[in-house]
């Protein structure tokens, strides 16, 4: 007479079966409990940040440093000598752009890293949505971008800035910067789940970052650019975003600018959001 051994799986280990059938029961998976998984996945995110401040320093020593640097070095070049905040009116919203840049491409770096550590693994094994899981890499990531902007505009308020429209139409600068950064975080989760060290991540993004940056008109209004540079920088998805926030803080025509920028922000979203999503899944 045979016998049969059953091993009993751990008390609330998931069975083989289950395991099996988590990445089809995540076409499932309703709203309500999506939002529930990013608030928990944002929150894991926040608490890595608690237990290491110092992944805050680019946030709050990133703008400080920049606004400084631009309006006491290029400032009396541009606007002339003693007109260092009629500088700092111009530079201060262009700089707004400038953070969510750079901020977005912590997020690359943070699901490279991530991935190394096998923690992207673990959640790959959970009956939860995979696009909450880069969604709350983003929510985290938009709170860092927008402890820098008020940082920014802190420190352009002590250099001189003024605001010559409203405090609303303030918000909208901001809330515009967050949108357009928001969906560059999509490029760089892409870069980072593509390239193979967080080193390459950060070199690929500077490559983009440089000449999307200095071909823009977030430093220096450009007129005086040659006419092949010029048209770079007018079709510049930053220099859009600069021009919406400048005029939106110091008075102008915003429609153009503000509604390129959102064109931009949603054609980045819906072409960079699905192959990210998709990498994520069959990366290994």
């Amino acid at each position: 007479m045979s016998t049969t051994t059953v091993t009993k799986s751990p008390v609330g280990a998931p069975s083989p079966a289950a395991a099996r059938r988590a990445p089809i029961a995540e076409g499932r998976i309703g709203l309500r409990a999506n939002l529930r998984h990013i608030g928990a996945l944002s929150r894991r995110n926040a608490l890595q940040i608690k237990q290491d401040p110092e992944s805050m320093f680019d946030a709050v020593l990133m703008p400080i440093i920049f606004i400084l640097l631009f309006v006491y070095v290029f400032g009396g070049a541009i606007s002339g000598k003693g007109n260092n905040e009629v500088y700092v009116n111009y530079v201060t919203p262009g700089l707004m752009a400038m953070m969510g840049m750079n901020i977005s491409m912590a997020v690359g770096v943070g699901i490279n890293d991530d991935f190394k550590k096998g923690v992207m693994d673990r959640f790959r094994t959970m009956p939860i949505a995979r696009s909450s899981v880069l969604i709350a890499k983003i929510v985290v990531e938009v709170g860092r971008m927008l402890i820098a902007t008020s940082i920014l505009l802190g420190m352009g308020f002590l250099l001189g800035l003024e605001i010559h429209t409203s405090f609303f139409h303030l918000l909208a600068a901001i809330g515009l910067s967050m949108v357009f950064g928001a969906s560059l975080m999509w490029i760089f989760i892409l870069l980072g789940l593509t390239l193979k060290t967080a080193q390459a991540v950060q070199g690929m993004a500077m490559l983009v970052l440089m000449p999307l940056q200095f071909g823009s008109s977030i430093f220096a209004p450009p007129t005086s650019m040659p006419d092949w540079l010029k048209a770079f920088t007018d079709y510049n998805p930053l220099s859009n975003l600069a021009d919406a926030a400048r005029n939106l803080i110091n008075g102008g025509p915003v429609a153009h600018s503000v509604w390129m920028t959102l064109g931009w922000a949603l054609a980045i979203t819906v072409i960079t959001a699905p192959l990210a999503v998709a990498k994520f899944r069959k990366k290994t």
